[in-house]
Parts: C-alpha cells; sequence; structure tokens
C-alpha cells in the first residue's frame, strides 16, 4: 500500500515559483533578482522595528546573497566593461550599507538601500522593453542589450530559496 507524506506534496506556489525561475531568461532572472531584494528589505524593515533581530539577519543575509549574485554575473569584458565597473561598485556600497543596518539596526541605511535597488529595477526593466522592441532588433542583430551573459547557477538556486 502506497502513501503519501506530506513531504512528497510539493506547494503549487513552489512549483510555479520553480518553473518560472527554471525557464526564465537572464534578463528576467535580473529582474526577478531586484525584486526578491526589494521583498526581502521590505520585510527586514518590519522585522528591525518590530525588533526581531533573527529574521532582520536572515533577510538582510539574503540581500546581500542576491547583491553578491549580481555582482559574479557582471561582465567585465568587452564594451560593456565601464558599466560593469559602476554597477560593480554600486553593489558593494549597497551591501556595506546592508552590513551598517545590521550592526547599527538603521533603518535609514535599509531604505537607501531600498531606493537605490528601486532605481535599478526601474532602470533594467525599461532596457529589457526597449531591447524588445521591433525597431530595436531591427537595427542590430545582436545589440549589447539583448546579449546578457547568463547568470551563475547559483542564482537560479538562490532565487529558488527565495
Amino acid at each position: 500500500m502506497a502513501h503519501t507524506t506530506t513531504a512528497a506534496v510539493k506547494n503549487p506556489y513552489h512549483q510555479y515559483q520553480s518553473t518560472q525561475i527554471q525557464t526564465a531568461g537572464p534578463a528576467q532572472l535580473t529582474l526577478m533578482c531586484y525584486d526578491g531584494i526589494g521583498r526581502f528589505l521590505g520585510q527586514a524593515r518590519e522585522a528591525m522595528l518590530a525588533r526581531r533581530y533573527d529574521v532582520q539577519s536572515l533577510l538582510i543575509g539574503k540581500t546581500q546573497a542576491l547583491l553578491t549574485e549580481l555582482r559574479s554575473g557582471l561582465d567585465f569584458a568587452g564594451g560593456g566593461a565601464a558599466i560593469a565597473r559602476e554597477l560593480d561598485a554600486l553593489y558593494r556600497y549597497l551591501y556595506d550599507r546592508l552590513t551598517r543596518a545590521t550592526i547599527h539596526d538603521d533603518v535609514d541605511a535599509l531604505d537607501e538601500v531600498r531606493a537605490h535597488v528601486a532605481t535599478l529595477r526601474g532602470a533594467w526593466a525599461e532596457a529589457m522593453n526597449l531591447a524588445q522592441q521591433p525597431s530595436a532588433a531591427a537595427s542590430s542583430d545582436s545589440s549589447e542589450a539583448g546579449n546578457v551573459p547568463p547568470p551563475p547557477s547559483s542564482l537560479r538556486d538562490l532565487a529558488l530559496s527565495a
């Protein structure tokens, strides 16, 4: 007689989320990372205000892990090297601000990081929209906007754990 354990039954939402992440392209994964960072920071802010330090630390740690993955996916070769250097410096700064937020329970630092990430997310979404427009594809058969390097496999794993 076969029986199903609770662990064997998958949550439909988690199955859907897993499929979304596994089938997303590099540009979409980057957008999903920005979304995850925003979500984690919002939750970390609530935890900080509620003095739930264990939850705060966990969520800020997840945010820092996503920033690290975004840094590891930067392409410093070719025509995008200058942008990669700028993003690398920004990601390092945001990581450091999150460290300060954790150590000093600094809500302002969390809010600053969240504002920067919201700006990055908006710019990235706009770039994705522009890259998908027919005029952009017709003007160049391999534009830099469409030639996004694949993210490290650990990015998919990290996003699945979000």
